[in-house]
């Protein structure tokens, strides 16, 4: 059981359970329950099979909202805002489908600030505030209930990412936290009443002012079938359009997560050495539809592989970009897709590779997450039963081709993507003769880059600058 709420009247708890034969095995046979606080009685609502997460009483408690999606096994599926009367009269409706939103925080940063927030309710019970990952920014939204209509609208328009909320007992002010791609976060108030917002915290303001971040372009591309895609480009300090520059290629992990309008020291710190970054939302990530994510179901290192060599392709037209000084790095589901990059091209002079999947097979044996990769990559078969499918999108398949000098950076605690990984990418390196090393990081989780232990983080920095200047400066 998790997710437990309360009714206003304090009289029952809303909670999320899952009580299938083998939960473990089929964690997404979630139901929602409501249970009397005395525990006298039990109701199972009537919901969808899916994922559930965050139930949320209406403040007359007549409703319950919650995130979840219908159907087991669809990690491509939009996370969606549901209503339920809490009675259980009536099934559970999607709120969001139609508008095809992903109710769910998924921007990539490496503050470690951002939280998943669970629907908020107005006073009144006619309108829930919720969060959607939409074309790089993390909007809160607006779902009003006038009658049978449905109306759903940003609530703040300027763009970035919404890292948590809270409204007045009065539902008359919002307090929100902004984060941008040139801000960390800042506290921020919004009247409701008067549709104004208001700047509160201005931390790190005088700092940043100090510092030349460089200028970030943000652009629309067409991958080689016509598919627009969506990405940025961070330029150095003092960066002189005549002059040509080394770039380094920034490749998101999940797949089901986006780059966009937050905060990256990553990205800044290699800018400021002399890098040009560039960073981009290929087919498989959220944030752009279903559409958009289905495309790599069961289907790894197909269209999402052609989409970042389209926009790597697409930066080495610019004449700024010195083709010959071409670098490439991402983590977990980017350390995936880089290393199969520098098996399958010869487009990068270096690349560092970070907790990264290289073998699917084995990966489904030592990860804690193995059901999810299973349905994500193995068409929900394990790999005894489709080792040809596992095979075929493992980067260990195309391993012998490389001849890129590879950084691996693995952390000895990550239980998501097991150090065995990138040690089956070491070994092979090294077999081939091909410039490699391998650096572990101790006690550290597979979240190092975002919120391991500040020390380290640094360091970990300095070794991805150190591998790239080696070969691109």
């Amino acid at each position: 059981e998790t997710d437990p709420a309360w009714s206003p009247d304090g009289q029952w708890i809303a909670f999320v359970s899952n009580r299938s034969e083998a939960p473990d095995l089929h964690p997404d046979q979630a139901d929602l329950y409501v249970m009397a606080a005395d525990g006298s009685e039990l109701h199972r609502l009537p919901t969808p099979i899916g994922s559930k997460t965050a139930p949320s009483w209406s403040p007359d408690g007549r409703w319950i909202a919650y995130i979840g999606t219908e159907g087991e096994g669809v990690w491509w599926k939009n996370s969606s805002l549901w209503l339920i009367p809490s009675n259980g009269s009536s099934e559970a409706r999607n709120l969001t489908e139609e508008a095809d939103l992903h109710t769910a925080h998924v921007t990539s940063a490496d503050t470690g600030t951002g939280q998943m927030m669970p629907p908020t309710w107005s006073p009144d019970s006619q309108t829930i505030y919720f969060q959607a990952s939409q074309h790089g920014d993390t909007a809160l939204m607006a779902a009003s209930l006038p009658g049978d209509k449905l109306l759903i609208e940003r609530v703040i328009a300027e763009p970035g990412t919404i890292e948590g909320f809270t409204l007045s007992s009065k539902g008359d002010k919002l307090a929100y936290m902004l984060s941008t791609l040139t801000s960390p976060g800042q506290l921020y108030m919004r009247d409701m009443v008067k549709q104004q917002e208001q700047k509160l915290s201005h931390l790190n303001e005088n700092w940043l002012r100090r510092l030349d971040l460089g200028q970030i372009e943000e652009v629309w591309f067409s991958a080689r079938d016509g598919y627009q895609l969506h990405g940025w480009i961070l330029f150095p300090p003092d960066f002189n359009p005549n002059e040509t520059y080394p770039s380094i290629l920034e490749i998101h992990g999940g797949p089901q997560t986006q780059y966009g309008r937050s905060f990256m020291h990553e990205f800044f710190f290699l800018a400021a050495h002399g890098y040009i970054v560039y960073f981009s939302n290929p087919r498989g990530g959220q944030g752009y539809g279903n559409a958009h994510s289905k495309a790599i179901a069961n289907a790894w290192g197909t269209v999402d592989y052609d989409d970042v060599i389209d926009w790597a392709n697409y930066m080495r037209k610019q004449p700024y970009i010195d083709r010959e000084r071409m670098g490439v790095t991402g983590g977990s589901y980017g350390g995936y897709m880089t290393n199969l990059i520098i098996g399958r091209s010869n487009l990068f002079k270096a690349a560092v590779t970070q907790r990264s999947l290289s073998n699917l097979i084995s990966m489904w044996g030592s990860s804690d997450f193995n059901w999810a990769f299973q349905q994500t990559f193995g068409d929900n078969k394990p790999p005894y039963v489709a080792v040809d499918r596992y095979w075929e999108g493992s980067p260990m398949k195309y391993i012998g081709n490389c001849t890129t000098p590879t950084l691996i950076i693995h952390s000895q605690m990550d239980q998501r993507v097991a150090q065995e990984q990138g040690e089956q990418v070491y070994v092979a390196l090294k077999t081939l003769g091909v410039d490699t090393e391998l650096v572990l990081f101790p006690d550290e989780p597979h979240g190092l880059s975002r919120n391991g232990r500040t020390d380290r983080r640094i360091v970990r920095l300095n070794h991805i600058l150190r591998w790239f200047d080696k070969y691109l400066k």
